[in-house]
């Protein structure tokens, strides 16, 4: 369970990154939508783990290596803003959110499942 400080402090870091990816995403990929899902810090604040989905692009896990390259650049410009607001700036994990696949996975269960029935 997260406190309430880490809530916070991850929605400040969910912000500013999604300005950064929206001025400066299409440097690190272009023709591709980059979205920030979601956004968990650890409790010492040190490390922030960032959820991102991805939108028209072939490969979701070719993009998310892309962003790792770019981890550092994009670490730069976060502390850039919110400096003053923090001590120390954290270090950004970058994962896929694959809910929207688990999502449509459980929609074809389900679809499947109503299908059986109206079949019976």
């Amino acid at each position: 369970m997260e406190s309430k400080r880490q809530q916070k402090f991850a929605g400040v870091i969910q912000q500013d990154l999604a300005a950064i990816f929206q001025r400066e995403g299409m440097n690190f990929l272009p023709n591709t939508l980059i979205t920030i899902t979601k956004v968990r810090t650890t409790p010492d604040l040190a490390i922030a783990r960032v959820f991102l989905s991805f939108f028209n692009t072939a490969n979701a896990e070719q993009a998310l290596q892309t962003i790792k390259l770019h981890a550092s650049e994009i670490r730069y410009k976060l502390g850039r803003q919110i400096k003053d607001q923090v001590r120390v700036i954290p270090q950004l994990e970058f994962f896929v959110d694959d809910t929207s696949d688990y999502v449509n996975r459980m929609d074809k269960i389900f679809d499947k499942i109503h299908k059986d029935e109206n079949e019976q």
